[in-house]
């Protein structure tokens, strides 16, 4: 598409390109901040710091790596300053290079960068049209390690480990032995941990978090219970940088209406951040919130069953949960899932949307484990109706099999950019990829349009979108051979359209109500030029 097409087309989260990474293994941007808090013990195989950070996310940015995928939102884990020490929780030592052991919620590890290159990641996806999307966790603390104390008794619980059997035994409990849980259904005032007043101290900025903390309590009324410290914390980023949206993490071990606050705040910090920056505004899509509820499946609805209790947390501060059975759907034909997921959208979860995924950090049994089918993956993940999600690496087949590993490490090896560079097969996979998430970026209609068969065989569909004045239809064959390839328009396009496959590039008019396309692919995707 031209640019100006291009810059008419509205951002719409609900058919939004999402790239997935972990900070740590993606970029190293800057070898100088590697080793920090003498974190230099040898860990399990993937289980320690392997330098990627956030200014090597700002360098793929500069180099229009995210462009060229057609991503426009860029979720990242948290970056929050991590335990100092390590953990064996069985698979040998373990550093929080995750990001979900936060030990300061308002620090950023110097392992992934400072604020100034978070201020820096913001402004430059910005000029991109790229979000930027932080990863949150209120559900727990990190690890107890001789360096890293617990917290006060009236902030975590230990030692109750959930069994998942009902709602109070999903909440009321620790995740893991040693991974000590935020008493989120306390209302009680608790006063700051005298770790963190000393550690404020020693830099400098004691009053300064102190004085803030008394002017969210003031203007909120809420208790200074646990839960709004963080909510407070994690909202600051929004206050501060302008980040368009939070995935909120282990979000159905907490009770629902710890959401709905935090999205109350996040709504009024992201407002308060654009009274303040007006020229630094995108557009009026407000503050987007994606809840990762393990086990929720978009066939569930708007609820999810803890066995004893539903739950609807769209109804609790959400616009969008992780779909985790996309992954099972991907098994069906391409208009199984098409028809399914379009028809569950525009229906009971309309207003609303699910993630799609083939894989990510934390599932152990992905679609394509093996990376036999990275095309079909590409395919079915980024014309499905929906958020689709790209894992970093799904896009260049990076392995997911990484001998020596235990757990969920192996799938969070560091990205594979020399495959990139020099394997043939990695370029086409990528190219594919490319191709097809340049179009979803570029067509709303692909993710929030309400898809429509045309013909079976060849399988060829039309989606159609329309929000306040903006219309955007699109026509997709696949599976329909190399050479000449005759689609059938006239349900959208009229004779005399001319259209463009941006598959293969080639441009053709429409005669007889149908699209003549001759490339040397099976797919195409038109639109009108």
């Amino acid at each position: 598409m031209n640019k100006d097409n291009t810059s008419k087309t509205p951002f719409v989260w609900e058919g939004a390109n999402i790239y997935f990474l972990l900070t740590d293994r993606f970029y190293n941007g800057n070898p100088s901040n590697d080793i920090n808090f003498n974190r230099t013990q040898t860990s399990g195989k993937l289980r320690g710091f392997e330098g990627g950070d956030i200014i090597g996310i700002i360098k793929k940015i500069d180099e229009g790596y995210f462009d060229q995928l057609g991503i426009n939102v860029i979720w990242l884990t948290p970056i929050v300053e991590q335990i100092h020490d390590g953990v064996d929780e069985g698979t040998g030592l373990s550093y929080g290079y995750h990001g979900y052991w936060a030990r300061d919620w308002t620090a950023l590890d110097p392992n992934f960068g400072s604020k100034e290159d978070l201020a820096n990641l913001v402004k430059k996806a910005h000029e991109k049209g790229i979000r930027i999307m932080l990863d949150g966790v209120i559900n727990h603390t990190g690890p107890v390690t001789p360096e890293d104390p617990v917290w006060p008794k009236d902030w975590v619980r230990t030692g109750i480990v959930c069994d998942y059997k009902s709602f109070e035994n999903t909440t009321m409990c620790t995740l893991v032995d040693n991974l000590p849980d935020i008493r989120t259904e306390s209302n009680q005032d608790v006063a700051l941990p005298p770790f963190l007043i000393e550690k404020w101290k020693n830099e400098g900025r004691y009053d300064k978090e102190t004085t803030s903390l008394d002017e969210f309590f003031k203007r909120t009324k809420y208790p200074r219970s646990p839960k709004y410290y963080i909510i407070k914390w994690l909202t600051d980023y929004i206050l501060e940088f302008g980040i368009d949206g939070y995935r909120a993490d282990t979000v159905k071990h907490t009770e629902e209406n710890v959401w709905a606050d935090f999205k109350k705040e996040c709504e009024y910090a992201f407002e308060t951040w654009k009274k303040n920056h007006p020229s630094e505004i995108l557009d009026q899509n407000p503050f987007y919130t994606i809840a990762e509820v393990y086990g929720y499946g978009i066939s569930g609805g708007q609820d999810y069953d803890f066995g004893d209790r539903k739950v609807n947390y769209f109804d609790n501060g959400f616009n969008s949960m992780i779909n985790f059975e996309f992954k099972l759907d991907a098994q069906n034909d391409y208009e199984a899932i098409f028809s399914k997921y379009s028809h569950k959208l525009q229906n009971e979860l309309n207003g609303y949307s699910v993630l799609n995924y083939i894989s990510s950090h934390d599932d152990p049994d992905p679609f394509d484990g093996n990376r036999n089918r990275t095309f079909e993956s590409g395919t079915k993940l980024l014309l499905s109706p929906g958020i689709s999600q790209v894992y970093y690496g799904d896009e260049s087949g990076r392995s997911l099999v990484i001998e020596g590993t235990e757990g969920d490490a192996t799938l969070r090896s560091f990205m594979n950019w020399d495959d990139i560079e020099s394997d043939q097969e990695t370029k086409r996979i990528l190219w594919h990829w490319q191709k097809l998430g340049q179009f979803r970026r570029n067509h709303p209609a692909v993710g929030a349009g309400i898809h429509t068969m045309i013909t079976e065989k060849p399988y060829i569909f039309s989606r159609i979108f329309n929000k306040n004045n903006f219309s955007d239809q699109v026509i997709i064959g696949l599976d329909l051979g190399i050479g000449i390839k005759e689609l059938p328009v006239d349900y959208i396009f009229e004779n005399g359209t001319k259209l463009k496959d941006a598959f293969s590039n080639k441009e053709t008019e429409v005669q007889n109500g149908k699209a003549i396309i001759d490339s040397q692919y099976g797919l195409v995707l038109l639109e009108r030029i």
